[in-house]
């Protein structure tokens, strides 16, 4: 791939699943000695500037990867050009995602666990209104997504 990947992940409010998603790929990129840049973003508005939810942080930092830097953001127009991958974490947001794309971007949109064999179409599942251990799937979720596509970068 001659462009440098940069990639967004999105999901509704940006302090759970995305932020997860955007530090499993950073620390699978930076393990693998991978140049991407990496991003997360929400469909909503309502957690613009605020950490991730202290579970998620929890649950990334299990694993050896600290998300407690970033900051909530809604998906803005110029992503679309800033961002060679947006996925999304699920159908409503990928459907969002489609309602606020330019007429023409040359992002590719997608679902995120499209990109793992045998989960083709599946929602991460958003742990927000559970506990610990649904942050432990979406980690698991996530992380299998991240190894997937630093597979997908660098062969």
């Amino acid at each position: 791939m001659n462009q440098r990947p940069t990639i967004l992940f999105v999901c509704l409010g940006n302090i759970c699943r995305s932020p997860m998603a955007e530090g499993a790929l950073r620390a699978r990129a930076q393990a693998a000695g991978l140049d991407l840049i990496v991003d997360s973003a929400g469909t909503g508005g309502w957690h613009v500037g605020e950490p991730p939810d202290e579970r998620a942080q929890a649950e990334t930092l299990n694993h050896g990867v600290d998300i407690s830097t970033l900051r909530g953001r809604q998906v803005a127009p110029v992503d679309f050009a800033r961002f060679t991958h947006i996925f999304a974490l699920d159908d409503e947001n990928l459907a969002n995602l489609r309602r606020f794309a330019p007429e023409t971007h040359d992002a590719h949109l997608g679902l995120l666990l499209d990109m793992v064999p045998g989960l083709e179409g599946q929602p991460v599942a958003d742990p927000y209104y559970g506990g610990a251990d649904g942050f432990a799937r979406t980690w698991q979720q996530v992380d299998a997504a991240a190894a997937a596509l630093v597979e997908r970068f660098t062969g």
